[in-house]
């Protein structure tokens, strides 16, 4: 059986760390046009609140998600709930 993780991107949304594929900044115009594509396909997930983008995650799905949260953060929460997950399965 997969053990399930969560990551918290802010605000009480939270994405399951086994789907997610990249955490990355949105300044770049090749994420800006993968937003827009996901946006167009109907696979954007808004879950800023109406904050300023800060981090992009792309799922195993082709969805994106945007966090208002930086992605260093993200990442961060990243490895320590998957370090967690390792101490308690042990």
């Amino acid at each position: 059986m997969e053990n399930i993780q969560l990551i918290n991107i802010g605000f009480g949304n939270i994405v399951s760390a086994n789907r997610v594929i990249a955490i990355v900044s949105p300044e770049s115009a090749p994420i800006k046009r993968i937003i827009t594509d996901a946006r167009e396909r109907g696979q954007l997930i808004d879950a800023t609140y109406g904050r300023r983008t800060r981090a992009v995650i792309i799922t195993d799905s082709s969805h994106v998600v945007l966090s208002a949260i930086q992605p260093e953060t993200v990442a961060h929460r990243f490895v320590v709930n998957k370090e967690t997950a390792t101490i308690n399965s042990n």
